[in-house]
């Protein structure tokens, strides 16, 4: 491969001879963003309508918060939880007044704090609820996605991400996503969480039934169950709201946020709860040399800023009900649904239209960048600042891409 200028070619051949073969990219190499574009070593411009999976809420490169990370960088990066830092103090007391949190345990991915309220939410159960040693259940989602550790691909329906990775960790009843009733049926006295996305991201954009949260959460208190939302994808604005909880009027007892929490910038997830149920952890007993390391907050504090201060949020809801609305006007003999809340979109194709993999590279083609997931559905998930003349040319590609894929 040539050092100095290799070919998009040479870096794919690279990337497959070297790289294990767990992902399988659309051949573009990215170079560079800005805002909702990004490009390519040969120069062409894309608009990029996945975001990182929701990471780059705020767009590629925010000027603001580019620059906290260079002078944070500049700074001091990482000190470990064995000694405080200036940061994390600040972080905490933006993102509780920002979330109405009153605990917060920073940590780097999502699956981390997935993990994290794993355990917590166990502790909880023995110390609190009184729950016999070993004996707490959670209670997930069929459908779900919650990240690839083996505890959690141990709990996933979806064959491709279990399959050849046991023995699992116990303790995970599963249950039909968007059925109250059969989560009733399955709580028992070990019972100490429900873990559940307000909305299916992974599994395509599924949204629950009207009154399907609110129903949940009336069950999780009655039966003094912690209900833990995972609003890792959904989270920061990706809705419309700040999380997707406030569609259905309710409050979760732990959420789970990462992703955009620094735009895309560097790694950080972070779990947000209470007292009684994050008090439950004691020094020793849980943590991560990463984790709310002074660069990662200084980034979130400002990531969370310019989500706030520039209307990202209000931006989403807006852009996106035109969006959505305008889509289902596009509707083919190939399009079996389309889906949404706030930029959180998905266009589901019939069996026989071929897949969703086709539609995704001929949207490369056309200059716009989307992904497929289970086969047969296309998301769109731009950045949040995305405006009216963009969303039009999505549009437009969008109604050239159906008409002649």
């Amino acid at each position: 491969m040539n050092a100095i200028h290799p070919t998009a070619e040479q870096m794919i051949e690279v990337e497959s001879r070297l790289g294990a073969h767990n992902y399988h990219p659309l051949d573009v190499v990215l170079t560079r963003g800005e805002g909702v574009y990004v490009w390519d070593v040969d120069g062409k411009r894309y608009l990029d309508c996945l975001s990182a999976y929701s990471a780059v809420n705020q767009g590629h490169c925010h000027p603001k918060i580019h620059a906290a990370l260079v002078e944070q960088a500049a700074r001091l990066p990482l000190t470990s939880r064995a000694f405080r830092n200036d940061q994390l103090p600040k972080f905490y007391e933006e993102i509780c007044a920002l979330t109405n949190s009153h605990k917060v345990l920073p940590m780097n991915s999502g699956a981390e704090a997935v993990e994290t309220a794993i355990k917590a939410v166990r502790k909880w159960g023995y110390e609190v609820k009184g729950v016999a040693e070993d004996q707490a259940e959670i209670i997930v989602c069929a459908d779900g996605f919650h990240g690839r550790t083996i505890t959690i691909v141990g709990f996933s329906t979806d064959p491709a991400a279990r399959t050849g990775f046991g023995p699992f960790t116990p303790g995970f009843k599963v249950v039909p996503y968007g059925d109250a009733d059969a989560l009733e049926k399955a709580i028992t006295a070990n019972t100490v969480g429900f873990l559940v996305e307000p909305i299916q991201g992974e599994a395509g954009v599924i949204i629950p039934p009207e009154g399907y949260l609110k129903r949940a959460r009336e069950l999780c208190t009655l039966h003094n169950v912690t209900l833990i939302l995972d609003e890792i994808q959904t989270g920061l604005g990706r809705t419309g709201t700040l999380f997707a909880e406030q569609h259905a009027g309710i409050e979760a007892d732990v959420t789970l946020i990462g992703k955009a929490l620094t735009g895309g910038f560097y790694p950080m997830s972070a779990v947000l709860s209470n007292t009684e149920v994050l008090g439950v952890l004691k020094p020793g007993q849980h943590g991560s040399t990463f984790g709310g390391n002074p660069l990662a907050c200084a980034v979130a504090r400002a990531a969370l800023k310019a989500l706030i201060d520039e209307g990202m949020i209000e931006n989403a809801a807006e852009q996106g009900d035109y969006f959505l609305n305008e889509l289902e006007k596009l509707r083919t003999n190939q399009i079996k649904d389309v889906r949404g809340r706030g930029l959180m979109i998905a266009v589901e194709f019939h069996e026989d239209a071929g897949g969703a993999r086709r539609f995704s590279e001929a949207f490369q083609k056309a200059g716009l960048l989307c992904k497929e997931t289970h086969q047969n559905t296309l998301r769109f998930a731009p950045p949040l600042m995305i405006n009216r003349d963009q969303i039009d040319w999505i549009l437009e590609t969008t109604e050239q891409v159906l008409r002649t894929a």
